[in-house]
């Protein structure tokens, strides 16, 4: 696809799809639209309604360039476009953040339903993903976000300020540092199992941050001292996403802290993931 020559949407399309499935991408399709709909900043539907519609110029180029990233470099989708939806939120998301998952969505369906007014925790935020919904959907909820990284929280802030929501943000280790002042702590440590995370896809192994990805060698590390520093404080309710598998550990761990009224949750995929629990 030549940058000086109009190409239609269809055949920009057609050579994207070829271009990314040979890199090894199993949503080639919903790739090449996402990436054609933000180099000529509309939408897939569009792109849709008019397929003999002309891509040209400083499209062509922004859109080559971002099929290279994915079809080359295994990009994540979302870093290369600069954002991603989550529970009805678009959340702007770059390498500091894993890119915010559905299956993640899971936690904020459990969180909705604490008491009004609870002061929650949203611990290893990230791209803020968790506190913001939340805050968006429950507004009568204290919501504060933590991370150990600073980049991260970058992220969050700009989030939080871009979509209006009143979160408060702090970096911590976990909960070092931040005061007993939380009735609830929702959190998506990291989980992978340390030897694990080379075999992940690339676009997580490459280009995801191993911080935010790396429990240690049992994958439990990360999610043991928390649950351990918050059996240690005032805090009431857990709400934890786990990998697959981990149920029984993270449940004998909270049950070790004092917490015993514990759920298991499973996502859309039916995989247990992740765990409730309150005292």
């Amino acid at each position: 696809m030549s940058a000086r020559a109009a190409v239609s949407v269809r055949d920009a399309l057609d050579g994207a799809v070829t271009a990314i499935g040979a890199g090894g991408s199993p949503s080639a399709r919903l790739d090449a639209e996402l990436l054609l709909a933000d180099a000529l900043q509309t939408t897939r539907e569009r792109l849709r309604s008019d397929p003999d519609a002309a891509v040209r110029g400083a499209a062509v180029r922004a859109f080559q360039a971002h099929v290279r990233r994915r079809a080359v470099d295994r990009e994540p989708v979302a870093y290369i476009v600069g954002h991603r939806a989550f529970r009805g939120l678009e959340l702007a998301v770059d390498a500091r953040v894993l890119v915010p998952r559905p299956e993640t969505e899971l936690l904020v369906e459990l969180a909705v339903a604490l008491p009004a007014g609870a002061r929650v925790l949203d611990c290893c935020t990230g791209s803020g993903a968790i506190a913001l919904a939340l805050k968006d959907e429950r507004g009568d909820l204290q919501l504060c976000g933590s991370d150990v990284d600073g980049g991260a929280l970058v992220v969050a802030a700009a989030n939080g300020a871009r979509l209006g929501l009143e979160v408060s943000w702090l970096q911590a280790d976990l909960l070092s540092g931040l005061p007993d002042a939380f009735d609830a702590i929702v959190a998506n440590p990291p989980y992978v199992e340390t030897a694990a995370i080379a075999t992940l896809e690339p676009e997580v192994a490459r280009h995801e941050p191993r911080h935010a990805l790396d429990g240690g060698p049992d994958g439990l590390q990360t999610i043991a001292r928390l649950i351990e520093q918050a059996g240690r404080t005032s805090v009431a309710t857990l709400i934890l996403e786990h990998g697959f598998g981990q149920e029984r550990a993270v449940a004998a761990l909270c049950t070790a802290a004092g917490f015993t009224d514990i759920g298991h949750h499973r996502d859309l995929a039916q995989i247990v993931r992740a765990l409730s629990a309150r005292r």
